[in-house]
């Protein structure tokens, strides 16, 4: 079930297939998934926000955003379970997938 925190294992295991996603330490609660983008500018990097933007507005989940100039951290959490669940790594692959859309610098 989506809605369901995740074991430290689980969560390692999900992030396997997602390139450059990081666990907070286990003493940081609650624990959460991040990621640093670069984009080739500000307007891709805002673009990319607004794209997560509208995908989280219709998943009903929403993440935490830092944005400076054309870098974006992004962070997932499932703040009811205070934890990370199978909907949080899913949210990160779709961010990934819109990155590229967006324009992420190599």
């Amino acid at each position: 079930m989506k809605n369901e925190p995740l074991d430290r294992s689980a969560i390692i295991a999900g992030l396997v297939p997602l390139k450059d996603w990081q666990l907070t330490p286990e003493d940081v609660l609650p624990q959460v998934i991040e990621k640093n983008y670069t984009f080739k500018d500000f307007n891709a990097a805002f673009g990319f926000m607004g794209r997560v933007a509208l995908m989280a507005e219709r998943a009903n989940h929403h993440p935490e955003f830092h944005n400076r100039y054309r870098q974006v951290t992004i962070r997932w959490a499932t703040h009811s379970v205070r934890g990370i669940t199978a909907l949080d790594l899913e949210m990160a692959k779709i961010c990934d997938q819109l990155a590229t859309d967006s324009g992420i610098k190599a």
